[in-house]
């Protein structure tokens, strides 16, 4: 590649001395974009720069470990399941899972959202796509075969096409979700789908702005609420400001937002009902992400979504 630079490294998982987890820093000309992280739950991106440098999220805060900066997961999973036993393979059970927090769950069991192949491709000067082969597997199984290990519930695509700019990183996630052998239900849950979670400094409930494109400012107006974008965004080193906006593509347009003071944004189409995918059948959604330095106004956050404005909209 010409323009950026791809470097894979192992790190601690964060309060450990084992090198567990690993990651993908993405540069471009130098300058340091995101880093692609698989952890022992699931993968996703952290850190996130804004063009000056500004770190915008958080990998594990204290009060939400499973918050784990910008993902994809979902805490109530259905799965209509054969035992493992050929000698009752007619027999259907419908099996729980949680792909959101990192241990049970109200009762679910904990599954992994695991990276097993990456493809990436420079289109273009300031143009990056990288794509993600992704597992969503269930826990290891007492009993299970030693050939089985953990069931492979769901297979993923997530692409992630990275446009850095002067005053924003433009990153493009999408993610289509297929069953493997059997039917799948998400929801109904608030602990999904994409969610965001701030770095410390920028919250809300520390001195950060939550504001949508209506207006509204505050986790009692902005949430539950139908807007095209939400920003959260506040001071960095020195003087400086920075944030991240979140749009939702056509695909995950019209939904409700779950914003909280403490830092998350979450677009989440199943809050309300619950989403049932067959064999056969992808779900595709996708979210745009406006890494930038300055307040939502500052950034030119309005100006950015007509830009981009999802089809339809």
């Amino acid at each position: 590649m010409k323009h950026f630079d791809l470097e894979i490294h192992q790190r601690p998982e964060p309060k450990s001395i084992a090198p567990r987890f690993t990651s993908v820093k993405i540069r471009w000309k130098g300058r340091a974009i995101a880093d692609l992280t698989q952890g022992i739950h699931r993968c996703y991106l952290f850190p996130v720069y804004s063009p000056a440098g500004v770190s915008l999220t958080s990998e594990s805060p204290v009060d939400h470990p499973h918050h784990n900066s910008i993902t994809v997961s979902a805490d109530v999973f259905f799965v209509q399941l054969p035992p493992l036993s050929p000698a009752i393979s007619t027999l259907i059970e419908e099996a729980t899972y949680n792909f959101y927090v990192n241990n049970i769950f109200q009762g679910r069991a904990p599954g992994r959202i695991w990276v097993v192949g990456v493809d990436s491709e420079e289109i273009s000067e300031n143009h990056l796509r990288v794509v993600q082969n992704i597992q969503w597997q269930g826990p290891e199984e007492w009993g299970a075969p030693a050939d089985i290990g953990r069931r492979v519930l769901a297979e993923e695509t997530r692409t992630i096409d990275i446009y850095p700019g002067e005053v924003a990183n433009v990153i493009d996630i999408r993610s289509q979700l297929r069953p493997t052998d059997w039917d799948v239900t998400i929801g109904t849950t608030r602990h999904a789908y994409f969610t965001i979670r701030m770095a410390d400094a920028l919250r809300p409930a520390n001195g950060g702005t939550l504001i949508d494109s209506e207006g509204r400012i505050g986790q009692e107006s902005v949430c539950n609420q139908i807007a095209d974008w939400v920003d959260m965004s506040g001071p960095a080193v020195g003087d400086q400001k920075a944030g991240i906006t979140v749009i939702p593509h056509a695909s995950a347009a019209g939904i409700e937002w779950f914003c909280f003071d403490y830092g998350t944004m979450l677009v989440n189409p199943f809050m309300r009902e619950k989403g049932i995918l067959n064999r056969g059948e992808e779900l595709d959604l996708g979210i745009r992400i406006l890494a930038h330095d300055g307040d939502a106004t500052e950034a030119g956050v309005t100006d950015l979504y007509e830009a981009f404005r999802p089809e339809g909209k």
